[in-house]
């Protein structure tokens, strides 16, 4: 009796201590998780310090490369705007000495530099044939315009006052017709190279006073020879 009174004694001291055990583990594994989780975040941290660096250097390298492109473009600005004014005053000297300023104004606008001729130094009232004493004015231009390389563009204006002819249905028509009679000029008989050239017809749409009186008209019924940038 006393010998089975001491084994199960035993046994159940053996039963109570089992949950030390399994508490032991249970802090062994919670301890590990920590760990675990501590390592993982030392990692990511580092990786997103290396990232961070990463795009910090992209966004430096495109900061500069647009700096750079910036630059690059204010410079061509620059260069395309003295190249612009150097020409209007080669064509204001070449105007003064030759003694056109009577007949021909020049300017300078987003467009280029541009020659303005008044319609009744070209062409009668409503025609498109040039006048006999245009062809001096013209020949001086073209030999202006032999001595560069820019684009040409000739852009004929009217007044506000309709047209209504078997040739010129509209002013739209009349315009163009005296556009393309100038750079005709200038093609055969100065034998300019007709792939710088350009014609167009605004008609009565961009007038540079408001039709009200008749020399604002005169002044709107205009043909630019417009000397593009390069």
């Amino acid at each position: 009796m006393k010998l089975r009174h001491e084994r199960r004694k035993r046994e159940q001291g053996r039963k109570s201590s089992n949950w030390i055990i399994t508490f032991s583990d249970l802090i062994t594994l919670i301890l590990v998780f920590f760990i675990l989780l501590f390592s993982m975040s030392q990692i990511d941290l580092n990786k997103f310090k290396a990232a961070v660096g990463s795009f910090q250097d992209r966004a430096d390298g495109n900061s500069a490369a647009e700096l750079k492109k910036e630059d690059a473009g204010d410079q061509t600005a620059e260069k395309t705007a003295k190249s612009q004014d150097d020409l209007l005053k080669k064509i204001n000297d070449y105007i003064k000495k030759n003694k056109l300023s009577s007949l021909i104004a020049a300017k300078r606008d987003e467009r280029g530099v541009i020659l303005v001729l008044q319609e009744a130094v070209l062409f009668d009232s409503g025609k498109a044939d040039l006048k006999d004493q245009a062809h001096p004015l013209l020949h001086k231009i073209a030999v202006l315009l032999k001595s560069v390389s820019n684009p040409i563009r000739v852009e004929g204006h009217t007044d506000s006052r309709p047209i209504s002819t078997y040739r010129f249905p509209s002013n739209w028509e009349l315009s163009a017709a005296r556009a393309s009679t100038v750079i005709g000029y200038f093609t055969s008989k100065e034998k300019l190279n007709s792939s710088r050239f350009l014609a167009i017809g605004y008609a009565d749409t961009k007038p540079v006073k408001d039709n009200r009186t008749e020399s604002h008209m005169k002044e709107n019924r205009r043909v630019e020879i417009v000397i593009a940038k390069q």
